[in-house]
């Protein structure tokens, strides 16, 4: 959530930093302008009628004990009374109303983002070449499937297109991975968390999916006394809600935190030919990262947890690129993006593997998440969240970058201890 305070001070700024993200606000800030105003007016006449109201009962003793009539003070009191309940009504409605306004609006991007979309991302960075085959190389599908690796077959037999099984070795080279992930975080200082994979509304809020991606997500079956609940679609939306309505100090942070969990995906995408396998899908698996910081100390917590994504892709030996978002591709509760991009040698192309970005203080909004100062006052913590890695896509380009002539897989020099083999055939 924005904060209206600057929404006022400065409403042309908010319009034209939303419009680089793509959004046209200037109906919705004007919209909040006018409800605040409003909703301003109506609580100063509130405490004003109120002020009367405690006037006028003090007068009451003084009435009694000279035995004058009281009528008219009680016919006073009753008609500010109606009129402060007539008011607290409005005001309700209005705050609602402002309420959704606000919660609509997408967080502002940073001020050197360029303006627009993906055509405008910028690449600042590459690591490795390219791997050039003396051969003719196969795609992830066929030597995932040759090798028992992947069952999609089944898969899809079980729950449709947009699922797969992880097979035998497949199963163990995916625990690798992950086990690899994990251990890389936790040598450097996060906690681990396992969190619930079914959660509340309010993390989803919280995280600035909801309302507007709220169908974005699989929603789960309940009774109508019971809580609603949905499948969590990345472990940051429960990691950015650990601290939701929670006032910590400075002493508290940095909190860093990694979780483990499957995600699930309503949308898996466009199921392109170059996309085939689990490069898109309905569930897969992800270690998240989630800081919490000091407003101050924000960009030196981006640079890390872009600094961690980059170096586990560096670990498993692969070529890629860091790209900055422009601002229309971030996300509309980030401020900041950038993506680790792999090359996928079938895919034509690079794949982002991670995406790290920083909420500033718009999920701290959201979700009332502050920060106690050394003298007393509080104020918004910042929140970011990065890839640690999703491995729906590191798992095809491990196979494809290390396939062999024979259609075996070398298996990366960091997970050979997990796995117990250097090559799978």
């Amino acid at each position: 959530m924005l904060d209206i305070k600057y929404i006022k001070e400065s409403p042309d700024e908010v319009i034209a930093r939303l419009a680089k993200k793509g959004k046209d606000a200037k109906a919705d800030i004007e919209a909040i302008l006018d409800l605040d105003s409003r909703r301003r007016a109506l609580i100063a006449e509130n405490e004003a009628l109120k002020a009367e109201q405690n006037k006028t009962n003090k007068l009451i003793p003084q009435y009694k004990k000279e035995g004058k009539d009281m009528a008219a003070l009680f016919a006073e009191l009753k008609e500010a009374g109606a009129k402060v309940k007539a008011n607290d009504e409005n005001l309700k409605q209005i705050e609602t109303q402002l309420t959704s306004y606000m919660l609509g609006l997408p967080n502002l991007p940073d001020l050197d983002l360029k303006a627009g979309g993906k055509e405008n991302n910028e690449p600042l960075r590459y690591y490795g070449e390219p791997r050039v085959f003396d051969f003719e190389p196969k795609n992830h599908v066929d030597l995932c499937t040759n090798l028992g690796l992947i069952d999609y077959k089944r898969g899809a037999k079980l729950s449709g297109n947009g699922f797969w099984i992880y097979s035998g070795l497949g199963a163990r080279l995916e625990w690798a991975i992950l086990n690899y992930f994990i251990d890389f975080h936790t040598g450097n200082n996060y906690q681990l968390m396992l969190v619930p994979h079914m959660l509340g509304y309010e993390c989803g809020l919280t995280a600035g999916q909801f309302p507007k991606f709220q169908d974005d997500v699989y929603w789960l079956e309940t009774a109508e006394d019971e809580r609603r609940r949905f499948m969590l679609p990345t472990a940051e939306t429960a990691l950015v809600s650990l601290h939701r309505d929670e006032i910590l100090t400075e002493a508290d942070l940095p909190k860093k935190y990694i979780s483990y969990t499957p995600c699930f995906r309503r949308e898996a995408g466009s199921y392109r030919a170059d996309e085939r396998g689990m490069v898109r899908g309905h569930q897969f698996n992800k270690v998240e990262m989630v800081q919490y910081t000091l407003p101050e100390k924000s960009d030196e917590a981006f640079e890390e947890l872009v600094g961690n994504a980059e170096d586990l892709v560096k670990g498993l030996g692969f070529h890629f690129r860091t790209v900055k978002l422009a601002a229309e591709d971030c996300s509309a509760s980030m401020a900041r993006t950038y993506d680790i991009e792999i090359n996928i040698p079938s895919m034509n192309g690079y794949k982002e593997v991670s995406s790290v970005s920083n909420a500033r203080d718009y999920q701290a909004r959201r979700g009332m998440m502050r920060v106690r100062r050394e003298n007393g006052k509080t104020e918004f913590l910042h929140t970011l969240n990065g890839s640690g890695l999703a491995t729906s896509r590191i798992f095809p380009a491990l196979v494809e970058q290390n396939q062999n002539a024979d259609g075996s897989v070398t298996v990366p020099e960091v997970l050979r201890k997990y796995l117990g083999t250097d090559i799978i055939k």
